[in-house]
């Protein structure tokens, strides 16, 4: 994949009802030259979602048809649903010189990774089991089985926050933003893009 490299990409992971959605909502909105790749999914769109927002919905045939292609830099079957990041969509937000997002499981955090050794992984966890709980709870649209379903999912994609880079406690809200902002600003300072960004300043302090 050719990248553009002042532009880096962030992997966020987290179990449902850590509130990753909210938080990289509010960085992409907050900081400039930020976008989310958003992933293709075959699961049904739910109330509120919108068609190449949250997701893009497509069915089964279409997405398999896309990994036989090669399309996806990272895809996963979770509870018989497909879900996948586009690299076409990685690109374009790169070439743009954008940062890019991919808010991601466990298991596309592995298979990004492995391909593309430079990213950033940020795991997010809740403050406790009982808060993680009541956020699965409090949506009130998904049944107990639904639930102990998701519970059970959330505790597997803990088990693998200790492959992140940053690992960031969502109990203040406003607080873990500050966070997550701070990682993405200091690793735009980095050295390497520094040099190559200000490469004619630094020769003329230098000459």
């Amino acid at each position: 994949m050719t990248t553009n490299t002042s532009a880096s990409i962030y992997v966020v992971s987290a179990p449902s009802g850590a509130g990753k959605t909210s938080l990289v909502s509010r960085v992409t909105s907050e900081l400039a030259n930020v976008c989310v790749a958003v992933s293709h999914t075959t699961r049904g769109c739910r109330p509120g979602e919108v068609d190449g927002e949250n997701y893009h919905f497509v069915d089964r045939e279409k997405f398999e048809a896309m990994i036989e292609a090669g399309e996806f830099l990272e895809h996963a079957s979770v509870f018989e649903n497909y879900y996948g990041t586009s690299q076409a969509e990685v690109e374009r937000c790169l070439a743009a010189g954008m940062d890019v997002i991919l808010e991601i499981d466990w298991q596309g955090a592995e298979q990004v990774r492995e391909r593309m050794p430079g990213i950033v992984s940020i795991f997010i966890l809740p403050p406790s089991r009982e808060v993680l709980l009541e956020r699965l709870k409090g949506r009130g649209t998904d049944s107990e089985e639904v639930i102990a379903r998701r519970t059970r999912e959330a505790v597997e994609e803990m088990r693998h926050h200790s492959h992140a880079d940053y690992l960031l406690i969502n109990d203040d809200f406003d607080q873990t933003l500050e966070q997550f902002k701070a990682i993405l600003l200091a690793h735009r300072v980095r050295l390497g893009p520094q040099m190559d960004a200000h490469a004619e300043l630094i020769g003329s302090l230098l000459g």
